[in-house]
């Protein structure tokens, strides 16, 4: 998928980890194009992993970690933000 000249990975593996959790890959593309808030970076698996938490268009407060692989965004997780994370975002 495309957004705000973002370009993001999905496959089964994603967005059905992402659907357990209650969040769609349109709100997590919303998330990220809407500059989120970083809360944390490390390295795990070999890879950078972010982070990050930032608001819906429809207001929806999302916390996701995602990682970019050959110039495209792969968003790992994705859940909803925690009431501190809401708050503060």
């Amino acid at each position: 998928m495309y957004m705000a000249g973002i370009r993001f990975e999905w496959n089964d593996g994603n967005t059905d980890h992402i659907a357990r959790h209650g969040v769609t890959p349109v709100e997590a593309e919303e998330v990220i194009a809407g500059d989120p808030i970083v809360l944390q970076v490390q390295f795990r698996y070999g890879e950078r992993r972010v982070l990050c938490a930032g608001k819906t268009a429809e207001g929806r407060a999302i916390a996701l970690v995602y990682t970019v692989r050959e110039g495209r965004v792969r968003v790992v997780t994705a859940f909803p933000a925690k009431r501190s994370l809401r708050e503060g975002s």
